[in-house]
């Protein structure tokens, strides 16, 4: 029974092994998928460059062979990667040009990550004439991007953000984007409420951050020691304590609790 359990574990051991080798060799592609071939395109091994969080940045030696009777005056391709659900994390370009037919060239590309490449999907982008009509009659989109991770803060903090109309939170707050054009509307108590137009594209599954700076406040502005944010009036203040009149009641503040007190102007009493 001993030496049977052993023999499994060598197996699995020799199975994840093959596979993590395919992972990091990369892989060979042919364009188009089907039919008569007239690209090849091996891409070697995946080395990490640089790394900032989950982002990697990856090199990797790419060959390209024209499979063609023809020479090739310029074809540009995008390699979309994707992890092991199927997820596209990340794409790259590729492009060939003044191929006579056997021709073969080798060359260095980059690709961006947000996760592990397992697999990629050869897609052309700029075709010459004479290759358009190998395009697939109905060539498969390729797999939809990820939503893009997204941090929203405001000026002050503690503004209700809303994703094309639909509420997504306060501000600090990390949202869900997916690619295109949008709009965050921002507000707050004592605010004016302001828009910010988004515009993401695929390209951008790095994510990245916006912070809105909002108008002028109609209030004084109290902020305390443990971060929150009051807006109000300011009615007195004394080396113990403040008195600010909130929603129509005064509150009695000690002075040791704040940090910070922005005044507005007011107009002068008749």
């Amino acid at each position: 029974m001993r030496a049977g359990k052993l023999a499994l574990l060598c197996i699995i051991s020799l199975f994840l092994a093959v596979a993590n080798a395919s992972a990091q060799s990369g892989q060979v592609m042919v364009w188009p998928p089907t039919g008569s071939p007239v690209l090849r395109f091996t891409f070697g091994k995946f080395k990490e460059v640089s790394n900032s969080g989950s982002r990697h940045n990856y090199t990797t030696e790419v060959t390209a062979e024209n499979l063609w009777g023809k020479k090739i005056s310029n074809a540009t391709f995008t390699p979309y990667a994707y992890d092991k659900s199927k997820d596209r994390v990340g794409d790259a370009w590729v492009t060939v040009n003044d191929m006579d037919p056997g021709a073969v060239i080798k060359f260095q590309t980059f690709i961006s990550a947000s996760g592990n490449i397992v697999s990629l999907n050869l897609v052309p982008k700029s075709l010459p004439h004479e290759l358009q009509s190998l395009l697939p009659s109905d060539p498969q989109p390729p797999t939809p991007p990820k939503p893009i991770s997204m941090t929203v803060n405001s000026v002050p903090q503690g503004a209700d953000v809303q994703l094309d109309g639909v509420p997504v939170g306060t501000t600090p707050k990390i949202i869900q984007v997916t690619p295109g054009k949008h709009a965050l509307t921002f507000s707050m108590e004592g605010f004016n409420t302001g828009t910010f137009p988004l515009e993401t594209t695929p390209e951008n599954v790095s994510g990245g951050s916006v912070s809105y700076e909002l108008g002028t406040s109609l209030h004084d502005t109290i902020e305390l020691r443990d971060g929150s944010v009051l807006i109000g009036d300011v009615e007195s203040m004394s080396p113990v304590d403040i008195i600010v009149r909130i929603a129509g009641a005064n509150q009695r503040i000690a002075r040791n609790k704040v940090k910070r007190i922005l005044l507005v102007k007011r107009e002068e009493p008749q």
